[in-house]
């Protein structure tokens, strides 16, 4: 088959072009935004040219037939000139999507919602998309073969999103190197609770579903973003300066998790105390039944533990991450090792404190013990995405940081673990920023060994 082609006239041609760019984009000419950020571990995840400022996020869920429907209001900032740019969505059916109110051309491919808004955007420009979505959400089984994004429960669901699984329930910049600020409204049927991070601002009932709006004021991975639905009971309480805490725990769990309840404000307390200020607005616990989930997550704000984990341990753990991890956020998965090892080495401290091990006997058990996996790789350079969860990452750079605390001594130590939570508050940074930080506090000190043997050294260092 064929078909005629008109021929146009070359200057006819030309004046189409320049008419078009004058209507439509004001003479910008740009181009599509990176599918990905270059992660050494999920190089797709999060995408180039544009920054997130605000996620306004309405979900409504309805557990019966697992059905969610969500709006997204995302305003960025873009940082290049773009005459397109890529959300990460893993699933669901996208309805609709407008760009600055005006309908926008979008595509799917895999996890990568790519829109090509009406008008080219200009770099510096802010700009609202708004994504309409429905579908079941999808629950992801990570390289280490753990589950996370949509998880459904007995009587709700809870979503975890640490490394990608966010982008399971709404579209959006999906790294740790971009956060923003959120709004989280959650509709479900009523005689259930939806508990998110931040302050619940807002609960409304009407034709016998309950509205939820939750704020966390603070700027926010994506990663740490949840929502917990299903029957809690909820607590409010106020731990150091009258802070804000908001605790849901599953009614088949609230007898067991009743003492370690009764111990958060102390442990909140005594993190404030060595770490410094408690970096958000309000704090708080989601606990939910074992086999929910298998692990417990430093979600802003408010940490999710099944109930089987719900210990004094990894409370001080997770609560610990509020600081480092959340508050001062990886640059890039890497990076995980200045989560881990700063909320593995809180336990240390922990237990010195209250009657425990000290921090050098723990340290000297682990190298003297027969725990091979410590020394798998170093811990600022897991092997894959497999192992980024992996023994190094966690006990050994635990070590690192007590190697550190030999080093210079406490009252220096603690200057530095102080000042690196509050120099890089509500920020992110990577290992190389971190042990310039350390350097610099110390410039008397010579930490080459650390860094070549315990941060970057494969196999056991020769000496403790």
């Amino acid at each position: 088959m064929s078909r005629s082609v008109r021929r146009v006239p070359a200057v006819a041609v030309l004046l189409a072009l320049v008419l078009t760019g004058t209507a439509c984009d004001g003479g910008v000419r740009g181009t599509p935004g990176a599918s990905g950020l270059g992660d050494p571990y999920f190089p797709r995840a999060g995408n180039g040219g544009y920054d997130v400022d605000h996620y306004d996020i309405a979900l409504d869920y309805t557990p019966a037939t697992r059905r969610l429907t969500g709006t997204a209001v995302i305003t960025a900032r873009a940082t290049r000139d773009l005459s397109a740019f890529r959300l990460d969505l893993a699933g669901l059916r996208v309805g609709s999507v407008r760009v600055e109110g005006a309908a926008a051309r979008w595509s799917r491919a895999g996890q990568e919602l790519t829109v090509r808004p009406r008008d080219d955007l200009a770099q510096g420009e802010t700009f609202r998309t708004t994504v309409r979505y429905s579908g079941t959400p999808r629950t992801l089984t990570d390289p280490d073969g753990s589950e996370e994004g949509w998880l459904p429960t007995a009587d709700g669901a809870l979503a975890l999103g640490e490394p990608v699984g966010s982008m399971t329930w709404f579209p959006g910049n999906h790294h740790p190197s971009d956060k923003a600020s959120y709004d989280i409204t959650v509709t479900v049927p009523q005689g259930l609770q939806a508990v998110s991070n931040g302050e619940l601002t807002q609960a409304t009932t009407r034709g016998g579903r309950t509205s939820y709006h939750w704020h966390p004021a603070q700027p926010m991975a994506s990663y740490l973003a949840t929502v917990a639905i299903g029957h809690y009971d909820i607590a409010r309480t106020t731990g150091p300066h009258g802070l804000p805490v908001l605790t849901a725990v599953d009614p088949r769990q609230a007898r067991a998790s009743a003492g370690v309840l009764a111990e958060l404000p102390g442990i909140l307390d005594w993190e404030e105390y060595n770490f410094g200020p408690y970096p958000f607005s309000s704090a708080g616990v989601i606990v939910d039944r074992p086999g929910d989930t298998g692990y417990a997550l430093e979600t802003q704000t408010r940490p999710v533990f099944p109930g089987d984990q719900f210990d004094t341990g990894t409370l001080v753990h997770e609560l610990a991450h509020q600081w480092y991890g959340d508050s001062v956020g990886p640059a890039s998965w890497r990076d995980m090792w200045l989560n881990e090892g700063f909320a593995t080495y809180a336990e240390w401290l922990y237990d010195e404190d209250h009657d425990g091990p000290t921090a050098q006997e723990t340290f000297t058990r682990l190298y003297e013990g027969d725990h091979e996996a410590v020394w798998a790789f170093p811990p600022a350079r897991p092997s894959s995405a497999a192992h980024i969860s992996d023994s190094p990452v966690y006990e050994r750079g635990a070590m690192v940081l007590h190697k550190i605390r030999q080093k210079v001594g406490d009252d220096t130590f603690y200057d530095i673990i102080q000042g690196w939570a509050a120099a890089r508050r509500h920020g992110t940074a990577g290992t190389a920023a971190f042990t310039a930080y350390v350097e610099k506090k110390a410039p008397e000190r010579d930490f080459g060994e650390i860094w070549r043997d315990w941060l970057y050294g494969d196999g056991k260092p020769d000496r403790p």
